[in-house]
């Protein structure tokens, strides 16, 4: 499944991102995404905090300096959090929580460019929360992200675009919520139906990323990026009829189940 999404994204022009950096730091996890100091997705009941090396130091000060103005006092037509920012919470290391972070380090590389140029993006590799293991969620498992960024990009753009990606994995049965991402506005999540389970399950998270976030980067006036994330498990079950997440990970997977199940031809 892995394999013929990367292909989707190869055939609808995307280029893959470096994602070999599990452990990150809460700048460029959370920072530098606008997402305050005292959200609750920072906390260590959410978060998977390292012990040794605890923090780092390597942080690029002038964009630090940026997005410490943002967040305590706005700018860019925003009004900020109002907060105290500290350097410290910034300098904390984790594992991280999305790929969003992978996203953060190739928008800013993209806006030190000399001349601006669209790009489409996309990564599959595995994120980390503390969360309890139940039917539909585990503490590790694999994002899928894809963003687009070029000038004059609409929600409308950015349905489109999620339509295509989801038609080609044969998944035609979507909807979309609105929803409130600190780092996106707006923002959708998004709904597939599973017949084995008889609901709707969210299956990602999208929206287009927000000024507070772009601008301090660098990148020019006018450009917006349109984003999305969402597991791999979650598509997998649908697509092969699972209803436990559980049976794809770990000690209870069948292996006569996988020995038996026919290869899943996505979008035929």
């Amino acid at each position: 499944v892995r394999e013929a999404i990367q292909n989707i994204f190869l055939e609808m022009g995307f280029s893959e991102m470096p994602t070999n950096m599990y452990v990150e730091s809460s700048f460029w996890n959370f920072d530098a995404l606008f997402q305050p100091q005292q959200h609750p997705a920072r906390d260590s009941h959410d978060t998977f905090f390292l012990k040794a090396p605890a923090t780092t130091t390597q942080l690029p000060d002038d964009y630090l300096e940026k997005v410490k103005q943002v967040h305590q006092s706005g700018g860019h037509g925003s009004k900020g959090y109002g907060y105290d920012w500290k350097r410290d919470e910034a300098e904390k290391n984790l594992l991280r929580t999305h790929t969003t972070a992978v996203s953060t380090r190739m928008l800013y590389k993209l806006a030190q460019e000399k001349t601006f140029a669209p790009k489409r993006y996309y990564s599959i590799d595995r994120v980390f929360r503390n969360e309890a293991v139940d039917r539909t969620h585990l503490a590790e498992f694999h994002q899928i992200e894809g963003l687009i960024c070029d000038y004059g990009l609409t929600l409308g753009d950015l349905i489109g675009v999620l339509e295509d990606f989801f038609s080609r994995l044969g998944m035609s049965k979507l909807r979309f919520k609105p929803a409130y991402n600190p780092y996106t506005e707006p923002s959708m999540e998004i709904f597939s139906y599973h017949d084995g389970l008889k609901k709707w399950v969210e299956i990602g998270n999208s929206g287009m990323f927000r000024p507070e976030m772009l601008l301090p980067m660098g990148l020019p006036e006018g450009v917006n990026v349109i984003a999305w994330g969402l597991s791999l498990e979650r598509p997998t079950m649908i697509l092969y009829g699972i209803d436990n997440i559980r049976d794809l990970f770990g000690p209870k997977v069948d292996f006569n189940l996988i020995k038996s199940s026919p290869i899943c031809r996505l979008g035929l």
